[in-house]
């Protein structure tokens, strides 16, 4: 009777929806799901205006987009943000869930990663999905109101009223009007603090707004504007930390407005026009189109027609490659002459451009040695030859590509086009080949090839001999967990690990006076949760309530416990016992007065003396794990965080709860099946399953944190953009190097200017030295820690002297 209840409340739970479809949620709550295959799966804001779900983008592909509630009069919506622009998830059993920690996930039919997700936890576990009236998709803990996650953080290609454009953000252009995947035009603030248009095409890259041929300050910008911020407001002005202000020609209230970078790769604003039910242009960034680059692709030429708009032409003896895709270019329809043989000839093409790539540059010359100059030059595909007014002369520009070509009548002088002499160049044979439009006719679709069409009848009978199969195990498991808990559990493992690690084994009742009931919490993490308490014996302890475990992860992380066991080294954190009493695990280690160094870095009370002899010591703990301890450890999870400071601050590395021990000969690397530690901290090789984790994992934390303490900037915010151009802590430190050009005034430029105290140049230079070393990419580039404490010991020594 039992069986045949529960089985019809699973036949009732398949037909009755989770969600009602009568009217969408204006929330998402922790453990419930947006399915891709009810249409009424949505999220809207309380205006009406903004509608968040599963939008199709091809034919069984979909998106989980932003968009605006109402049509246009092509019948289209109007997206403003999507998740999985590049991976488009199934149309059958896709589904966007929250889970209970606060992490929302986005997991495609047949894949068993998720597709997509945001990468947070919400300590509360009470975290919510809402959409506000600004179109902001966004998690929010409801116990303490902070916002964890938002959609306005990682934009796609559209910025909406007051969402703002950071360092950290950059906008990306779609494909195409009907191809929602990432473009080759991006929009971001550089290293100058200067927002910037470039072109990113499969082969060549190119800043092209502001005109690169100005500097910034002659295109009205400023790069001192070191907050780089920028954003629109519902009035149509923008403004900008870079000094770019400008009003849209319809400045005034208007709340529907929005900035994109376009699929031609123009920046422009635009308004709704609700009674028509279009979009107007109500400003842009550069009036001449033709001017944008990788318009036509190579060797071809960009012509704009008042009646068409764009359009896109061979150059002579030059043929289409793809002829649904300019961005490919064109080919040349000859093959080239040997270098220098003399078999060249040029046809000239007025009012013909080509911006970069220029082989030389040669004022006050005449046309005949430019010819010379160009057919000198092997790979030279022809020559730019224009009068100079305001200088009196003639300029040659021999070019060894052909790209961003414009033809206008205000172009002045001349293109010369390399070709061989056995082409001819009379005048019928000096037209380009027919243009064409860069709109698209045809829409193109994504294809997800998976089939999921069933038999209900098989269906029916799976499902009833699957669910006999679990409730059969179910009453075993049972049966054998009884038994199980009718034993002394605390007289087993839990015997043996005491036996192992020599520590004092704790009672949860003398833990729980100890801290006075759990009551003064000094921090948490992914493990658990740490609170002060003092011991019977008067001492101060750190007390770490670990987080419930199954069975393997609960092995996995009281490894913790015979792993500190076996350390003893005046940097790293001492452990003083355990509590293990069935479901309660803690560990119990000596208390740090000044927390960790995550509390202290952006303080005033670690000056640039405290910084360098925490980098060391530090060095010297992660040195001994490595290199002097019985077993090779690995800590796995270098990061400020778990790295505390005495009363004096000298630090001590603590948490080894991801920790691993391995044999010195390195057998047993096949023991990481998973990535361990916290994103920005974790090193190239974990990404890789075919390559071994050796030690040189903790080194590379190791510098990115110490470069995290000189430059006071986070590695997460520079690691973790959906586009991928964002550059890592250790790529902008090498960026700033490279750039003052043997100079040290670099020093000055990536140091952390809110800390007090002068520094010694020379000692910070080597400390930043050694953290790039750190951060080498290839692993076997990178020093071990014994070598870092020696370079690092070797500058004390020298300013001793």
């Amino acid at each position: 009777m039992a069986l045949s209840f529960l089985f019809s409340l699973i036949l009732l739970s398949q037909t009755v929806p989770l969600i009602s479809s009568s009217s969408p949620p204006s929330l998402l709550k922790p453990g419930s799901s947006l399915s891709v295959e009810n249409k009424h799966d949505l999220l809207i804001s309380p205006n009406g205006l903004f509608t968040a779900g599963f939008y199709s983008v091809g034919e069984n592909a979909y998106c989980f987009s932003v968009w605006y509630t109402k049509l246009l009069s092509d019948g289209s919506h109007t997206i403003v943000w999507m998740a999985n622009r590049d991976v488009p998830v199934n149309g059958k059993r896709s589904k966007l869930s929250l889970l209970k920690t606060g992490n929302l996930v986005l997991r495609d039919a047949d894949q068993p990663l998720p597709i997509w997700t945001t990468t947070v936890r919400d300590s509360t576990e009470s975290a919510q999905l809402k959409m506000n009236n600004s179109g902001n998709l966004y998690l929010q803990s409801q116990l303490d109101g902070q916002i964890i996650w938002q959609s306005f953080a990682s934009p796609t290609n559209t910025l909406l009223p007051y969402q703002l454009l950071t360092k950290d953000t950059l906008l990306v252009s779609s494909r195409s009007s009907t191809n929602h995947s990432s473009g080759f035009y991006k929009l971001f603030f550089d290293n100058d603090n200067v927002i910037r248009l470039v072109y990113d095409g499969p082969q060549v890259t190119g800043v092209y707004w502001p005109s690169p041929e100005l500097r910034a300050w002659e295109s009205g910008r400023s790069t001192y504007g070191h907050r780089r911020i920028a954003s629109m407001d519902f009035s149509g002005h923008f403004i900008s930390s870079d000094g770019l202000f400008f009003n849209t020609s319809d400045v005034g209230d208007q709340p529907v407005r929005r900035l994109t970078v376009d699929t031609d790769g123009n920046f422009r604003a635009y308004s709704l026009d609700e009674l028509r039910g279009v979009w107007r242009v109500t400003w842009q960034a550069i009036s001449e189109t033709c001017r944008l680059h990788g318009s036509c692709g190579e060797n071809a030429t960009c012509l704009y027609d008042p009646g068409i708009g764009r359009r896109c032409s061979c150059l002579p003896n030059y043929k289409m490659i793809n002829h649904t895709d300019w961005s490919y270019g064109c080919e040349p329809e000859f093959k080239p002459t040997l270098c220098g043989n003399g078999e060249d000839n040029f046809l000239q093409l007025p009012h013909f451009d080509f911006y970069g790539y220029d082989a030389k540059y040669l004022p006050n010359t005449t046309l005949n040695a430019c010819k010379q100059e160009c057919a000198n030059i092997c790979n030279c595909k022809g020559f730019q030859f224009k009068y100079d007014r305001t200088q009196g002369f003639f300029l040659c520009y021999p070019k060894f590509k052909l790209l961003n070509g414009i033809i206008s009548v205000n172009i002045n002088g001349s293109m010369y086009l390399k070709l061989p002499k056995s082409i001819s160049i009379s005048s019928k044979n000096n037209k380009v080949v027919e243009g064409f439009s860069l709109t698209c006719s045809g829409k193109p679709t994504i294809q997800l090839d998976r089939a999921y069409d069933k038999n209900p009848k098989e269906e029916s009978l799976k499902y009833l001999m699957l669910f006999t199969y679990v409730f059969g195990a179910f009453e075993i498991i049972c049966i054998i967990y009884f038994f199980y808990r009718t034993r002394n559990p605390s007289m087993t493992t839990h015997g043996y690990l005491q036996a192992a690690t020599g520590f004092k084994r704790f009672s949860y009742a003398e833990l729980k006076k100890a801290s006075n009931n759990f009551s003064n919490e000094i921090g948490r993490g992914g493990g658990g949760i740490v609170y002060k308490g003092a011991l019977s014996d008067n001492r101060v302890a750190a007390i770490k309530h670990l987080k419930e475990f199954s069975n393997n992860e609960g092995a996995e992380l009281l490894a913790e416990i015979s792993t500190l066991g076996r350390l003893n080294h005046m940097n790293l954190i001492e452990m003083w016992g355990y509590c293990a009493e069935r479901k309660h695990s803690l560990l119990v280690y000596e208390y740090m007065e000044n927390g960790s160094l995550a509390q202290n870095l952006h303080s005033k009370k670690l000056d640039w003396g405290k910084r360098f002899d925490i980098a060391v010591g530090t060095a010297k703990g992660l040195s001994y794990l490595h290199e002097e301890c019985l077993e090779w450890v690995l800590h796995c999870d270098v990061k400020p965080h778990n790295i505390l400071l005495d009363s004096n601050y000298k630090p001590k590395v603590a948490d080894f709860g991801l920790s691993k021990l391995l044999d010195r000969d390195g057998i047993r690397n096949s023991q990481f099946t998973r990535a361990r530690g916290t994103r920005g901290y974790m090193a190239p090789e974990w990404l890789f399953v075919n390559l071994p984790i050796t030690s040189k994992v903790d080194v590379f934390s190791y510098g990115v944190v110490m470069l995290e303490m000189i430059t006071g900037r986070s590695p997460t915010d520079n690691a973790n953009q959906s586009g991928g151009s964002v550059r890592r802590l250790d790529s902008w430190v090498t960026a700033v190097m490279a750039a003052a050009d043997g100079k040290n005034d670099w020093i000055e430029e990536i140091i952390d200017s809110t800390i007090d105290g002068k520094y010694d140049k020379n000692r910070m230079e080597i400390l930043v030295t050694v953290a790039l070393l750190c951060c080498n990419e290839d692993k076997d580039a990178r020093p071990t820690m014994s070598q870092v404490v020696d370079m690092l010991l070797h500058v004390e020594e020298d300013n001793s002297e």
